[in-house]
């Protein structure tokens, strides 16, 4: 694995260049000669991040088929002001 490194000029002019160099190992991509962002192919970024499920994945709760109802129940406790005395 090999580390290169791209201004943002030669990023910006070379892109495609800058994707065939991903290839081999992450991108370093400066500004004013201090890195700013890494370029990674879309197989190193889930490897990297393990790819981890979200929580809006979750949520989403795939494979279930049409509306569900969803039972609250009541709560029979009634708020009472507070005693500052």
């Amino acid at each position: 694995m090999s580390i290169t490194t791209f201004s943002s000029r030669q990023f910006n002019q070379d892109a495609s260049q800058a994707k065939k160099a991903a290839q081999d190992g992450p991108v370093f991509i400066t500004d004013r000669g201090r890195p700013a962002h890494v370029l990674l192919t879309f197989d190193e970024y889930k490897r990297i991040t393990g790819e981890r499920t979200k929580i809006a994945d979750l949520l989403a709760m795939p494979g279930l088929d049409g509306e569900r109802d969803l039972e609250i129940p009541r709560l029979h406790d009634v708020a009472q002001a507070a005693d500052f005395s």
